[in-house]
């Protein structure tokens, strides 16, 4: 199993770029994981946010194959907890599908079309995050789901 984050954009924040590369490595222990980032999309001050979205979707439907899970960190998203999370990341693992691609979009979320193709949607809060912390934050959630599945001592209940 193969595990990929894409994100939009590079981050401006050296902390931030180092925590996600802290909870990659920690979980590349159980499986396979990388984290993609597409460039952002150029001259965005003539382009509406719509347009924007259209682009970036053109970009990440690119980096999708056929037979990837695609899981779209939405605010609309599905929300749960640590526990639960670790389930249904879990359950995706048993499917059989070699790789889960969990994308991070830019700042005006997803095309029409990248919704299309999601096959789910997960929310981290229904508190607004910076699409930049997002990344560091949903790292250290993959993380912590392993660490539930294998019975590690890093989450308390």
């Amino acid at each position: 199993m193969h595990i990929e984050l894409i994100v939009i954009g590079k981050t401006d924040s050296q902390e931030v770029a180092a925590l996600v590369e802290r909870y990659a490595k920690r979980v590349n222990r159980y499986c396979r994981f990388a984290v993609t980032t597409l460039p952002d999309v150029r001259n965005t001050r003539h382009l509406t946010a719509r347009q924007q979205c259209t682009a970036e979707g053109e970009a990440l439907l690119r980096q999708f194959a056929d037979d990837d899970y695609v899981v779209l960190l939405d605010e609309h998203g599905e929300e749960m907890r640590s526990v639960e999370f670790a389930a249904w990341l879990q359950k995706r693992l048993n499917s059989g599908r070699k790789r889960i691609v969990m994308v991070i979009g830019g700042p005006y979320g997803f095309s029409d079309a990248v919704y299309a193709r999601a096959d789910a949607q997960l929310s981290l809060s229904r508190m607004t995050f910076s699409h930049q912390i997002v990344r560091a934050i949903f790292a250290e959630q993959i993380y912590r789901a392993f660490a539930i599945l294998n019975n590690e001592p890093y989450h308390h209940e």
